[in-house]
C-alpha cells in the first residue's frame, strides 16, 4: 500500500491508496456553478502530476532559446510553471491528520477553495502540506505539496491494476448526458484531448470518419476547424481496443488505461489517437436501447436519443494545452488553428 506523509515530521497524512493515472479533465473549470464538481478521483486512489505546477510562473517572453521545447511545450503559452514538479493529487475523502488553516485561505475564490495556494497543514507540526480544491465549476480534489510531502510506506495499494478484458466488465464508462439534458464534463474534456491527438496525426487531411457515434462527436468540430482545400488525401478514424476487431483504418481511437494511462497498441502503419477509457468504453459498447416485445423493425428517430441534442464543444482550455505539448502544432496549418486560441488569453477555445 502507498501512503504519504509529511517530510517536517514523519506523520501519516492519507489512508493507503493505489495509483492510476492523471486524468485527462483534471484541471478542467466547467461552468460557472453554483457548488463544485464531484470528487476528481475514486476513493483509495492518488495520481502524479509530471509536469511543474504553482508559483512562480514564468511568462513565455522570458524563455531562452530552446528552452520551451526542452520543458515539452511546442507552442507559446502566457505563462507556464517554474514550480516543483510531482504535486500529488487525492479524493478528499483519502486525507488525514490535516486541516485547513484559514489564515491560508485566499479571497480569490467565488464559492469555495479555489487551490491557488496551498491552505491545509500538517495537524502534528503546522507545515503548510496540502491544498483543497472546491470552488464552483471545479473538481473537488486535494493536491499534496511535494516540497513538503513525501511517500512513507509503498506498494499496491487497495486497488489492484486490471487488465483490458477486466476493464470491460467492472468500468462500463460514463454516459454523456447530464441530468439537466447536457453533456458530461469529463465527455467534453476527454473529446477536447483526442481531438488534439486526432488533428496532429491526421496531417491535415480529411478525415473520415464510418461509426456514426464517433462520427456525431468529432465531426462537427473538425468540419469547423480543417480545411480541406488543400489536403493530399484522406485518412479513416476507426475504433480500436480491447473486445473490438483489429484497426483497419489509418487512424485508430484507442483506450487508455485508467489505471497505468497505457494506450492500446495498434499495429503500424495504423496511428493511436487516445481517448479516456470512461468515453471510449461507452462509445465501443453502448447500443441503442430498443422496446422489448416488438419484432417489427424500430425506425431510428423513434429510438431513445443517444446523445444530448445540441453538439458538444470540446473544452478549450484542455485541447489548448494538450495540443501545445504536441510536436505537430509546429506544422503551420496546426499552429494556425492552435492561434485561433491565442486571442483568449487560452481561457477558452471558440470551435
Amino acid at each position: 500500500m502507498t501512503v504519504h506523509g509529511c517530510r517536517s515530521c514523519g506523520a501519516a497524512l492519507t489512508v493507503p491508496v493505489s495509483r492510476v493515472a492523471l486524468p485527462v479533465h483534471t484541471y478542467q473549470r466547467y461552468g460557472n456553478g453554483p457548488g463544485s464538481l464531484d470528487p476528481l478521483l475514486e476513493p483509495g486512489t492518488f495520481a502524479m502530476d509530471p509536469l511543474p505546477s504553482g508559483s512562480p510562473g514564468r511568462r513565455w517572453a522570458e524563455l531562452e532559446a530552446g528552452e520551451a521545447e526542452a520543458l515539452g511545450w511546442y507552442a507559446p503559452r502566457f505563462a507556464i510553471s517554474d514550480g516543483p514538479a510531482g504535486q500529488v493529487l487525492l479524493a478528499p475523502g483519502d486525507v488525514r491528520g490535516v486541516f485547513i488553516d484559514p489564515a491560508l485561505v485566499g479571497d480569490s475564490a467565488c464559492c469555495g477553495l479555489d487551490g491557488s495556494e496551498p491552505n491545509m497543514v500538517c495537524v502534528t507540526c503546522g507545515t503548510p502540506v496540502a491544498t483543497r480544491i472546491d470552488d464552483c465549476g471545479l473538481w473537488q480534489a486535494v493536491w499534496l505539496e511535494p516540497l513538503t510531502t513525501h511517500v512513507i510506506e509503498e506498494g499496491p495499494g487497495p486497488h489492484p491494476v486490471l487488465d483490458w478484458r477486466d476493464l470491460i466488465d467492472q468500468r462500463p464508462g460514463i454516459p454523456p448526458s447530464e441530468p439537466d439534458g447536457g453533456w458530461h464534463p469529463m465527455w467534453t474534456a476527454a473529446v477536447a484531448s483526442a481531438l488534439a491527438h486526432l488533428l496532429a496525426a491526421s496531417g491535415g487531411d480529411p478525415i473520415l470518419i464510418p461509426d456514426h457515434r464517433v462520427a456525431a462527436i468529432f465531426r462537427p468540430t473538425l468540419d469547423r476547424l480543417v480545411d480541406p482545400v488543400n489536403a493530399r488525401s484522406e485518412c479513416t478514424l476507426v475504433l480500436a481496443g480491447p473486445g473490438l476487431p483489429a484497426a483497419d483504418g489509418h487512424l485508430a481511437l484507442v483506450p487508455e488505461h485508467p489505471q497505468t494511462g497505457e494506450h492500446w497498441p495498434v499495429a503500424r502503419p495504423v496511428k493511436p489517437v487516445p481517448l479516456a477509457w470512461d468515453v471510449w468504453r461507452h462509445l465501443a459498447f453502448h447500443r441503442d436501447v430498443k422496446p422489448v416485445g416488438l419484432s417489427v423493425p424500430i425506425p431510428p428517430e423513434a429510438l431513445p436519443p443517444l446523445f444530448p441534442s445540441h453538439r458538444l464543444d470540446p473544452d478549450g482550455r484542455i485541447f489548448l494545452k494538450v495540443l501545445a505539448r504536441l510536436p505537430e502544432v509546429r506544422r503551420p496549418w496546426l499552429r494556425a488553428i492552435y492561434d485561433r486560441g491565442r486571442r483568449f488569453d487560452y481561457c477558452f477555445y471558440v470551435f
